[in-house]
């Protein structure tokens, strides 16, 4: 593990172990009956994987990006809903990190370290999707409180969170309208409900959740930081660390799919021989780990920018596109391999090709992260190192 200390090292190996001696074994269980993993998130606390983003005085471990990200992985090549419990958290613990008041860190950040309160963030509008600077949810000040009404949607883990970082309007009239746009740190109360859980295809075991917000009332102090009109900006740096997580996601369910189909390709016979040394089926092991190899750069490389402070988001969109499209291939593939067995529910394998797509249209749709990209190559004139 090139670039990670001794200490990142030993964190990587305790999750990896973590997920073959407690995950691997139960997982199938728990994602078929969509249950809630309640004593897997407990060992996860225990670990102090809710921490990992956040530093002293506040936490103990903060690890760097690449870490983080190789953390990441390990968790979703067990069950990717696992990353997804740990994903929108590190984002807020990231808002509150740069952005946040002394008051607001000394507040958050020592129970978000432990596990002890869990955070989500509140971007997307029924209708609204990617267009976030068209939403309609508003923050109107009145005295010492901000007046919440609006809704959001396919917010994860929204029956559990204490905390949310609310993407709102504070400014419905402000031009251009990402001026008007504010975050506000929210906890549950009168006036916020959280309306019903989404059906999925995959994502299993985490709720996806639509939340209202109906003369929802909080303290003008809720707001991120001391001004008004910056949350678009704040939102899209801390995307920046949360699409890097998404890429990971992607790594781990890639890597899953690779394992499992290498595996079944050297126990499975046909014509006398493993079906590895049938050309065909050599050919798709041998595209699958170049493939994921490569997304894996990338992802180090976006992490190790964002580790810098440098502008990433051309470089986390980047790793996100072509983890999350890496991830999907890889897991058709490995059905083609495991032939009728990738179709059963007794093989892992329909799980991952299930989970696979939400790393595309999640954390901003593979299209939005084109768009991203073509922006920024025009501004930067090259990518040259």
């Amino acid at each position: 593990m090139e670039g990670l200390t001794e200490e990142e090292q030993t964190i990587v190996e305790t999750v990896r172990d973590f997920v073959d001696r407690s995950v691997r074994p139960v997982v199938q269980q728990l994602e078929h009956a969509n249950t809630y993993p309640e004593a897997l998130i407990e060992q996860m606390k225990q670990l102090g994987i809710f921490g990992l983003a956040i530093p002293e005085p506040w936490g103990e471990a903060r690890v760097s990006a690449p870490c983080y990200a190789l953390v990441t992985e390990e968790l979703a090549r067990g069950w990717m809903s696992l990353a997804g419990a740990m994903g929108g958290h590190t984002v807020v613990s990231k808002l509150l990190l740069d952005y946040g008041t002394q008051e607001q860190k000394d507040t958050y950040l020592p129970r978000m370290a432990t596990g002890e309160l869990r955070a989500t963030m509140a971007l997307t509008e029924p209708g609204g999707g990617s267009d976030l600077q068209a939403m309609r949810t508003t923050a109107v000040q009145k005295g010492d409180e901000y007046v919440v009404n609006g809704s959001k949607t396919w917010i994860t883990n929204a029956r559990r969170a204490g905390l949310v970082a609310l993407l709102c309007k504070t400014d419905p009239a402000a031009t251009p309208a990402h001026r008007g746009i504010s975050i506000l740190l929210v906890e549950p109360g009168p006036g916020f409900s959280v309306s019903r859980d989404l059906p999925k295809l995959g994502y299993k075991g985490v709720e996806s959740c639509e939340l209202s917000f109906e003369d929802f009332r909080v303290p003008a102090t809720a707001l991120l930081g001391e001004h008004e009109g910056r949350g678009f900006a704040q939102m899209m740096r801390g995307l920046e660390i949360g699409r890097i997580q998404v890429a990971s996601r992607a790594l781990g369910v890639g890597r899953a799919a690779l394992e499992d189909s290498l595996r079944y390709a050297q126990e499975r016979e046909s014509f006398g021989k493993p079906i590895w040394q049938h050309q065909s089926i050599g050919n798709y092991l041998a595209d699958m780990a170049t493939k994921l190899v490569a997304a894996r750069q990338l992802v180090l490389h976006a992490s190790r920018r964002f580790e810098a402070g440098e502008r990433s988001d051309m470089e986390a969109g980047m790793a996100k596109l072509f983890a999350s499209e890496v991830a999907m291939q890889i897991a058709l593939d490995a059905i083609r391999i495991h032939g009728g067995y990738g179709y059963s529910t007794e093989f892992d394998v329909e799980r991952y090709f299930r989970d696979a797509p939400l790393m595309i249209v999640g954390e901003g749709t593979n299209e939005i992260q084109r768009n991203v990209i073509a922006r920024q190559l025009v501004d930067r004139g090259t990518v040259a190192p």
